[in-house]
Parts: C-alpha cells; structure tokens; sequence
C-alpha cells in the first residue's frame, strides 16, 4: 500500500529557501519517490516483441539454462513442469511466464522512517546510488580501494540528498573488513546513517540472511513476514548459467517474503550476442527464470525485473558503459517488463569515464535517459559510477545527485492549468514589454524553475573572480561540507543496541577471511 507521506512531482514545488536548504545538504526536503508524470517510450511494434519473445522461448526450450544449486532447486522446476537433463533446465513456451503472475505488479519497500517508504512498480521512479565498487575516488586523494569509511561516507551522501530516494547496497567495496564479515558492517551503517530503504548481501546464502535478520531486529519479524523492507540484487552468470552463491541468496530473500532484483549482466559480444535484439532476447529468458524460481521457493514474493545491457569494444576486448545501443535496448527492455506485469530495474547512470568529466556526464546522461524513458521503477547506479564501476567517484557522486535533481522536475511533465497558461501575465503585460514584474512571475518565481546545486550561471567576469571552478571541483567541495556537517537521522537506542550485538556474535562466531 502506498505510502500516505508519498509525493508526487507534480505537487507544489518547494520555495527557493527551501531549495537553498537542499543545497546545503539540510532539511532534506525531497520526496520519497517520483511518481512519473511523462508517459514511457515504446520503441517497437507487437510483431518485433512477439519475435524477441519467440526467440527467448526457444532459447528456453531448446537451449536451456543451468541452475548450479543443490537439489531443492532441481525438485522446484521439476514439480513445476520443466525437463531437467543434470543441471540444464529447459521450459515449455510460456510456462516461466504463466509462473510469474503470481509476483505482485507493484509493491512497497518500507524504511524505518515511514516517510520514507518507496513504491516500486507502476508509475514509480525510485533512484538509487550506485552499487559494487572495489575502488573509490575523489580529487584530492586520487583512486583507491574503498573502506568502510569510504562506505559510511557515501550512505551520508546519499542520506543528505533530496534527489536519492534509497540508500542502495554495496555503495563501495569495504576492503579493509574481511570478506565474509563486511556486509555486516554494510547493513548496519545503512540503517544507522540513513532512514531510507536499503540492500542487503547476496554474496553467501547465511550473508544474505544475516542481512534479513539485521532488518527483523528493526522492523519485527512479524512485519518483516508480511511486507517488503530489504532489497537483495542478484546476478546471472550469463550466458545462461544459474550459479548456487546467486541461487541460494534468491531463494533466501523469497522466502522471507523480501524482494530479489534479478539481473542479467549481458556484455554484449562476450556473454552475449553483439547484436542488441539477441542480446535482450537472452537476458530475457534469464530474468524470468529467475524471477519464477523466486514464485517457486514463496508464491507471491515480490521480485524486480532487472536488466543490465553493454557493450564492448571489439577492437580492444574492453568493457564500454553508456553507450547508445544499450541504452535503446534498454527501451524494449521497459515494454518487455510491462508485458510481463513486473516491477523493472534498468539501465543508471553509467560511465566508462577515469574521471568526473565531460565523459563521464555524457555517458551518463545517455545512459540515465534511457532509464527514464524506458519506465525503469528502480533504477540502481542512479550516482557515483565512474571507471565502469570499478570506481566510486564522490564528485560525481553529487553531481549525479544534482541531476537526478533535474530528472525530478523532467518526469514532471508539462503542467497545464490556467496559472501555467498564463492568461493573466499576456492581459497584464501587453506588446512589447516584459514579464519580470508582472503579479504572475511574482507569484510564481520561486517555484517556477529547477535550481541546480552546482551549475554556474553567473557572468563570465564573476566566474573569473571566484576562481574560474568547474563542476568537479564545485561538486569537490560541496561532498567535503555535506559530510562536515552531517547528522544521522535518529534511531532507536534500544534497537541499535541490538543490532551492535547481533553483529558482534556473528563476527565473534567465526574466523576471518580474506577471500
């Protein structure tokens, strides 16, 4: 059920003192989540779809898939229907689907602040920070393993903007924390730092339940067996491979009745085809095996269509990020989802950039609007990617933010009412005057436009005095006082005294490991 603090873009916009406030990283007066006002963008016709719909069943039937798990998984697609030969899994034509409509079209995250519950499905758009980087990097320090620091840094970054609405999961990779100990580290700084909705582990079955059970201590079980209040993201190791680690953590978070992300990583021209609609016809067929062994192990679990296209270039082998053929692609991904009735993670912000730049920004603008457009609800890697996101950048980081700011107004859409029209201001204004004074731009100054934190529109005689900055060192300084003066949003005592305790049990109950 929707949140009832829930806004949507196209209610009143804030006056510029509030907007002021945001800039500054105070008040945090964003909405919870975006609510579209825009309409998605289909890009091809019935018959092309039926066609990459067709070859997906083909490739299920007569290909297949191997699921790597233990038998339990086998015995869910045999009682299902399915033919097993090993580990290789094959489906009639439409069976995954007919499976699938038990998920639910839409549903809520919840957070430990109510207000700032999200709503993913529909018409929702929910950004969210960028995700699994081992490295980070800023100006001063240059690139560097990230730490659990790095970590805390970036979910305080992402607490203290009003154009986030999730805190996301693995912001970074916290290197300095042994491997099968930091996502407790992870999950607890989430919930500490932050009062959004987050992501647990997925990197081990107990990992990914010691993530729910984190989240238990906060919210009750009771609650946690009934509603949605943690995210797991978990990959196919494509081409057509199910792989147990991935599996067992699915089967973790739907039995707990919390939601899966299930994403394909298809390279296209290494773990997929160089051609687009072969591309999106496999990571197709994955997903929604996925997302039907999600209804298997708990009929009814929530679950997100996910979807991560690329490219490659075929000169030198190298990964490429933000480039136009995913980003079409991921247009017949969104009318793909919507077929299907499932929630759709696609596409982010991303970029092959070393640096916050012009690259970086180009790529990812690219690659941001097509999640826009192609009705992504959950779009992940929302700010931050930078390095094809081996790095974490915090200077792209806010300037991400700040456009995601400018999307906020953009999925507004055009108002159209008697003040937009403006009827008045033409009566009042006449020929060949202006509208600068008129009782309509007085009314409506403050809230007419979007004002970006880190643009500058000044004089070019002004600029020069203040230093001639450009964006990444504007954005440099902006990340450095957000974290000066940032507090965490307050959390119960007696629930985080619970939550230090359980993660020094665990930690205390088994040995490091560093690999």
């Amino acid at each position: 059920m929707e949140s009832t603090s829930a806004a949507t873009v196209g209610a009143p916009r804030r006056t510029r003192g509030a907007r002021a406030q945001r800039r500054e990283g105070g008040g945090n007066l964003g909405v919870p989540y975006i609510v579209r006002n825009i309409p998605t963008y289909d890009i091809l016709g019935e018959e092309s779809l039926q066609r990459i719909e067709r070859t997906a069943d083909r490739i299920l039937a007569e290909v297949g898939i191997e699921f790597r798990d233990d038998a339990a998984v086998l015995d869910h697609w045999k009682r299902a229907g399915a033919k097993i030969d090993g580990v290789r899994v094959t489906f009639e034509p439409g069976m995954l689907k007919e499976i699938v409509r038990s998920a639910p079209s839409q549903f809520t995250q919840h957070a430990r602040n109510p207000a700032r519950s999200v709503e993913i499905g529909g018409r929702n758009v929910v950004f969210s920070p960028a995700y699994g980087s081992p490295f980070v990097m800023d100006l001063d320090k240059g690139r560097r393993y990230g730490t659990i620091e790095d970590f805390r840094n970036l979910v305080k970054l992402a607490q203290s903007s009003p154009w986030l609405h999730h805190s996301g999961g693995t912001i970074c990779e916290p290197v300095d924390v042994p491997v099968n100990k930091r996502h407790l580290d992870m999950v607890y700084s989430h919930i500490k730092y932050s009062d959004r909705a987050f992501m647990g582990s997925i990197t081990a079955e107990e990992r990914a339940e010691d993530s729910i059970e984190l989240a238990r201590i906060v919210f009750g079980d009771d609650f946690v067996d009934e509603n949605c209040v943690i995210l797991g993201n978990v990959n196919v190791n494509s081409p057509l491979v199910w792989d147990g680690t991935m599996t067992k953590s699915l089967r973790a978070y739907a039995r707990a009745n919390q939601a899966a992300v299930i994403v394909p990583f298809i390279l296209g021209g290494a773990m997929g085809p160089v051609t687009n609609a072969g591309a999106i016809a496999q990571s197709y067929a994955e997903t929604l095996a996925g997302c039907a062994l999600t209804q298997l192990e708990r009929k009814g679990a929530p679950v997100i269509f996910g979807n991560f296209l690329s490219s490659m270039s075929l000169r030198s082998g190298s990964p490429t990020f933000g480039t136009p053929e995913p980003a079409i692609g991921s247009m017949v991904v969104g009318q793909l989802a919507r077929r299907l009735g499932l929630p759709l993670r696609c596409a982010g912000n991303f970029s092959n950039s070393k640096r916050p730049d012009a690259q970086a920004m180009q790529e990812g603008v690219m690659s941001m609007l097509s999640a826009v457009h192609c009705g992504a609800n959950f779009i992940l890697h929302s700010a931050g990617f930078v390095d094809g996101l081996l790095a974490m950048s915090y200077e792209k980081f806010v300037m991400d933010t700040d456009f995601c700011g400018a999307l906020h107004s953009y999925l507004a859409g055009v108002v159209v009412d008697d003040n937009a029209l403006a009827m008045d201001a033409f009566l009042e204004v006449g020929p060949g005057s202006h509208f600068l004074g008129c009782d309509h731009t007085m009314r409506n100054y403050q809230t007419a436009f979007w004002d970006s934190a880190l643009s500058d529109n000044e004089p070019f005689e002004k600029w020069v005095e203040q230093g001639e900055t450009d964006m990444a060192l504007r954005a440099n300084r902006s990340w450095k006082k957000t974290l000066d003066e940032y507090e965490a949003p307050p959390l119960d005592v007696a629930i985080d005294e619970a939550l230090v305790d359980y993660v020094a049990r665990r930690k205390n109950s088994m040995p490091d490991a560093w690999y």
